[in-house]
Formats: structure tokens, sequence, C-alpha cells
């Protein structure tokens, strides 16, 4: 079988919009308060253990650790006070809340049915439910659950928007409609809501309809990938006009650059205009983004076919079946290009696995009696072709048959056998290489701390840096943030686990939260018969800080620089103990809880963006003396840091994220700047500047150090650029 018969069966990947989660996470947050907390030692087992500890205490702490997204250590904190006081919903909820980000829909589900049961006026209790069984597709459940729900808060944004599309689901098209019409009444400017919408026109056959509604939700907001990947999906499919589908594709990725599925839309985009360098460029990227996405792999592996680079293909094949063994497809593949390249008794043994499973494939059989003969079986060669030659020839008189319409019965058997043979060339020229997810779902609210893409325009600087044990990087480039004090401490091995720099907050296991209190334990019994020493402090402190209990390590840090005056990693580690407490103070009063849903607008080169200064990282300001007596004793931290340690740069690019919480734009600069000129790659630094002179309308200044940023692997440089460009 001449290899260019497979050639024309190519396929890849068809553009698709995955549903996202509707879980508005930040406004079920906002109804949590937070509390300066000591800390608590929890002891498993044993009844009398539960009876002595202090509900409320755990309570907040596990509040805070559901705050800072650990979500593990929190199931902890709330599973003690579920078993000291079962009656209470509180303990439920926030587990519930816990679960869903953990995405045990099932166990989310539960907990908020037993909060309900407890206290039936629970709003968001109705919401985390009706989410995770809308995840679950019980969207019958999650309408009641969002009906519920409205009973108490008729205009409630995320429940309107779930409940239209649950009633999408479930083809009740009308409901929907209806739904949704009450849902752009009330908020208008609302562009998800539009996007639902044209989803819902879709399933009503009214192309023009979604279109137009898909047009609306792009001019309210143009910063929804989504609404992008929709219209460039329609774009393909209804008049294949793939220069505008890639347009649209571009946008998106432009929104999301580190989406995978993205770059695989594309390429196939690029593969129908005959674009094969951008093509396998889109491939390329996509994998290393995600090396071991197998729908990448296997449409990479198809245009290496195309182009002749077999050898590659081969391995991209390979490399689908280490992934997916029962792959029939990938195998077929890797059978023809391994009889290409000369490789016989490996394309025979791929021919077997697939004729085994369709043993009238003829085109199969006819490469692998090719084979066979190169191979010197001449006896198996000629018995694979005799048998393919008899099943082209009744696939042929069936045809004859079937244009005679005069068809025997006594044929049937015959007949049957050759439709085989034909559906199975059918599956391989048609199956798609990931399950068909096309159907174009509006997209959930998903507004995730840390993301910078999302629908209100927010804009973050790069948060602070910290000492820890843990480290995850988002970024592209891996970045090592090295400083002597560190290193000259890990080698000391005066500690439990070894000392890191970082500014990404890392999620523990369970395992990992029991060495900590284990840990703490260890030092307890240290301090209390030992003669204690500064480090001592300083590594219960950094047990404290793991655990999310700030109020305590700061007490320790204090110790160690009552012990030692020129610890300074005591002091940057207080300073960020500090930091972290203010963070819980601020969300501690109900105005602080209000301020959080609130971000005040500005407008930076002609672009609206949610303002940064007193709002760093979107947490509110605090009030009045306390907010300055806290932010002056993190800035002493930071610059006895500074006199110690004079080369510290993320020391001096914390006191720069510090002034922008004070609105100094001018030190704020001064300090990022300082830390480029010690640490020239430090790309942070540049981003955070780069934010910073496009809030005072710096534009040269900040396109140049974004560009920088994004240049040194800080992804969302490229969405920012994005928005201040247009």
């Amino acid at each position: 079988m001449p290899i260019a018969v497979y050639i024309n069966s190519i396929t890849f990947a068809p553009i698709h919009c995955k549903i996202m989660r509707n879980i508005d996470i930040q406004s079920l947050m906002r109804r949590v308060c937070f509390f300066v907390v000591v800390a608590v030692l929890l002891v498993a087992g044993g009844s009398k253990c539960v009876a002595q500890i202090n509900t409320d205490q755990v309570m907040n702490i596990g509040r805070n650790a559901l705050y800072f997204e650990d979500y593990i250590l929190s199931i902890q904190y709330f599973n003690q006070v579920i078993k000291a006081k079962p009656y209470l919903a509180d303990p439920y909820f926030y587990r519930a809340i816990a679960k869903l980000e953990l995405e045990d829909y099932k166990g989310a589900e539960e907990d908020c049915s037993l909060a309900i049961e407890r206290n039936p006026f629970i709003v968001d209790a109705y919401q985390v439910r009706g989410i995770a069984r809308q995840v679950m597709r019980d969207y019958k459940g999650a309408i009641a659950d969002y009906d519920e729900g409205l009973k108490q808060m008729p205009e409630h944004q995320v429940f309107l928007m779930n409940k239209a599309v649950c009633e999408c689901e479930i083809g009740e098209y009308a409901s929907a409609d209806s739904t949704y019409a009450q849902l752009t009444a009330i908020y208008p400017n609302y562009a998800n809501a539009y996007l639902g919408r044209a989803q819902l026109r879709l399933e009503q056959k009214d192309t023009v309809a979604a279109i137009a509604d898909i047009d609306k939700s792009i001019s309210i907001s143009k910063n929804i990938a989504g609404a992008y990947v929709m219209r460039s999906d329609l774009h393909i499919r209804y008049d294949k006009d793939f220069k505008a589908a890639l347009a649209d594709m571009d946008e998106a990725i432009k929104l999301e650059p580190r989406y995978t599925g993205y770059f695989i839309n594309r390429a196939y985009i690029r593969y129908n205009l005959d674009d094969y360098f951008g093509a396998m460029a889109d491939y390329d990227y996509a994998l290393q983004l995600d090396p071991a996405n197998v729908t990448a792999h296997f449409n990479r592996g198809l245009l290496r076919t195309e182009v002749s680079d077999n050898n590659k293909a081969i391995e991209d094949f390979s490399f689908v079946l280490r992934s997916e063994p029962d792959n029939l497809l990938a195998r077929y593949n890797r059978a023809l290009l391994y009889s290409k390249t000369g490789q016989y008794r490996e394309a025979v043994a791929d021919f077997d696995a697939v004729l085994a499973v369709y043993p009238d494939f003829d085109a199969g059989l006819y490469a692998r009696s090719e084979c066979k003969r190169k191979m010197g079986d001449m006896a198996g060669g000629e018995k694979d072709y005799n048998r393919a030659r008899d099943l082209s020839q009744r696939k042929e008189r069936l045809a004859e048959v079937r244009k005679d319409d005069a068809e025997e019965q006594d044929d049937q058997n015959a007949a049957d056998r050759a439709e085989s043979a034909a559906a199975v060339m059918n599956k391989f020229n048609t199956l798609l290489t990931v399950e068909n997810d096309n159907e174009m779902k509006p997209k959930y609210e998903n507004r995730k701390r840390g993301r910078i893409q999302d629908f209100n325009y927010r804009i973050d600087l790069e948060p602070m840096f910290f000492l820890s044990y843990y480290d995850r990087s988002d970024n592209v480039v891996e970045n090592t943030y090295y400083i002597k004090e560190v290193t000259d401490l890990n080698q000391l091995r005066l500690l439990p686990f070894v000392l890191l720099l970082t500014n990404s907050q890392f999620r523990l296991y369970e395992d990992q939260i029991e060495s900590h209190f284990r840990s703490i334990e260890y030092y307890n019994g240290l301090l209390a018969t030992s003669t204690a020493r500064s480090v001592d402090y300083f590594a219960r402190a950094m047990d404290f800080m793991m655990v999310k209990n700030p109020a305590e390590a700061i007490n320790d840090f204090t110790r160690a620089i009552e012990m030692s005056p020129n610890f300074s990693l005591a002091y940057m580690g207080r300073s960020y103990a500090r930091y972290m407490q203010m963070q819980i103070d601020e969300n501690e009063t109900p105005t602080g809880q209000e301020a959080a849903g609130r971000r005040t607008a500005t407008t930076v080169m002609g672009q609206s963006v949610q303002s940064l200064p007193g709002n760093v990282q979107g947490l509110p300001s605090l009030d009045g003396r306390k907010a300055s007596a806290t932010m002056q004793q993190i800035m002493d931290d930071l610059e006895k840091v500074c006199e110690l340690s004079p080369r510290n740069v993320y020391a001096i690019f914390n006191k720069g994220n510090l002034y922008m919480r004070m609105q100094d734009f001018t030190a704020a600069i001064s300090c990022y700047t300082e830390a480029i000129e010690i640490k020239p790659d430090f790309g942070e630094a540049y981003y955070n500047r780069g934010l910073v002179y496009l809030q005072l309308g710096n534009k040269a200044n900040g396109i140049a150090d974004l560009s920088k940023a994004g240049e040194l692997g800080i992804l969302p440089s490229y969405n920012v650029l994005k928005r201040m460009t247009n």
C-alpha cells in the first residue's frame, strides 16, 4: 500500500472551547471573616483531645488556610471542628469550598447538603452545591439550587448565568432564553451573558443570532479568549474562512498564551492555509507548554509524515502509543512509516496489532503483505495478498450489486464483511485524535487569585518574595532565586528542611503538613528543655509560616532577632509574616470585606484597568493608623535586611511593592530600578516597574519593561502588552 494513500487521511484536532466551571470563589470568600489567631497545635485522635480544642481558633486558622489556597490544610482544621461540634453549619460549608477547589465535586455536594440541613439560609451553600452538581452533569439538581438561591437573591449574576447554562444543557431552550433575557436586562454589560446566549442560539440552529451575540460580547470586553475561540470555530464550520478564524485564534492566544489547546487549534487552521511551517511551530510550542499532550504529538506526527520527516514522525506516534497503547490509528500510522523506512519487522508487529482487531481491513493486509515479502516471508506475504484481494473484490461486487439494486440474500454475509472493511477505513479516515468536546460552551467565571487574565481587566504586580521550604513557578523560564545567607544557613544543616526563596505560594500535601506539625512539636520540646538558640526559634517560625500561622511566626522571628540582632533572614522572615498577617487583618472587618469586592477603575493609556496603587494583589486597604503602623514595621524590617545585606535584591523588590501599597510611585520605581541594576535578569522587577510606568502614563518605558519581562519568562507581560497596545 503506497504511503500516499494514508497521507490523504490526515485529521487534525478541531477547534474546541471546553466548558469551564463558573465558580465565583472570590465572592464566596468575601463571606469569610479572617481573624488574628494564636497557634493551636492539633493532636490527632481521642475524644478527650477533641473536647479540649478551641473550635473558634481552629475555625479561624482553617479559614486562613482556605484564604491562602492551602485546601488540604484547611480541610484538616475543619475536620477537627466538625468532630468537636458536628451541629455547626459553617465548617461543612467551608470544607465544601476546599473540596470544590480540589475537584472533589461529590464531596462538595455532600458537605453543602450537610451545611444546608443545619442552616438553610446560607445562600452561598446553594451556589457551591449548584456548581458541584453542574460539573457532575446533574443539571436539574443544579437548577433547583440556583432557584433556591434566587429566592433569596433575585438578581444574583452567577445564579442566573449558571441556571441558563443548565437549562440549555437539558434542552429547555425557552426557559434558558428567558433567563438570559433577565440576565442581560439586569446586567446589560455582562459579556459572558451574551457568550452564553450565543451557545443557546447555536443549539437552536440560529447561526446569525449566535454570531451577533458573540460580536456583542467582544464589543463589551475584548479580553475574553473564549469569545474569539467560538467565533473562530464558526468561521471554520460555516463559511470555511480560515483567515478570519486565524485572526480570532491569534487574539485568543494573546489573552491566554499558556493554553495548549489554542496552539493545537491554530496549527489546524494554519495547516488548512498551507502554512506548514507555522503549524509545526505551533505544535512544537504546544509541547513545550505540555510535553505529555497526546493530541499535539499525534497531530505533529501526521504533519511530519506529510513533509517526509519520517523518523521524527515515528517518535511522535511512539509517544502516543506509550500513553495510549490501544490507539490503533497511531499504531497503523507508525506501521506505514516503519515500512517506508525499511523497518519491516517493526511494521509487521504494528500491522498484526491492527489486524487482530480488524481482520477484514484489506488496506492493512496489502501493507503487511508487502512488508513480509521484503523480509523474505514470501508465503506469508502471498497469503495476506490473496486475502486482501478477495476482500477488495467482494467490495467491488457489493458496489455493483448496490448500483443495480439487485442484491441477493445469499450474498448478505459477503456484503456484511465488505461493509465492515469499509467501516474500518471510514473510521481511520474520520477518527478525531481527541474526544470531540467541540460543543461551544460559555466560559464559566473562574476568578482565582493570581490569574492575570479575567473579565475585570485585573492587573496585579508580581508578589513579594519570601522564605519557604517549597516553590512553585508558573513561568516558562525556571528561575533560581539566590541570596548568600540562605545558602550559608542551608550548609550549616541546622534546619529540618532546605530553605529557599520564592514568590509563589505552594499548596502543601497531607504528609508535608503533618511533617511541619511534628517539627513544631519537636522544637516545642527542644526549646523547653535545652538552651535556646536563635536558629531554633527561626526554624519553628518557618514551620508556623508553612501552616499559615503568621502570628506565632512573628513572635518566634522576634525572639531570634533579640538573640542575634544581625540575623538578616529573621528580619526578612518577619517582614513577610507581618505582611501575611496584614492580609488576614484586612479581611477581619465587614468594611474590609466590602472593600474586597470593589476595585477602583482607572485608565492607563486609554485602557480601563483596575487600580494598582493601594490595592496590590486585589487586597483592600487597611484602616488609617493601623495600616500605616503595620506597613512601617514591614518597611523597617526590609530596611534592616538591606543594611545587613546590601545586595539582597529581593528585599529591595519587596520594598518597591510596599511603596506601591503606600502609593509612592517614585520610590517604587527607584526600588525596582535598583534591583534591576544589581540583577539585570530580574524579570519580576521589570514587570512591576513596567506596570508602574503605565500607571503613570509613561507608555514607552512601560512597554519596554514589559517586553523585557516577557523575554525573561514573565508570561503575563504579553497579556498586558496586548491590552495596552490595542
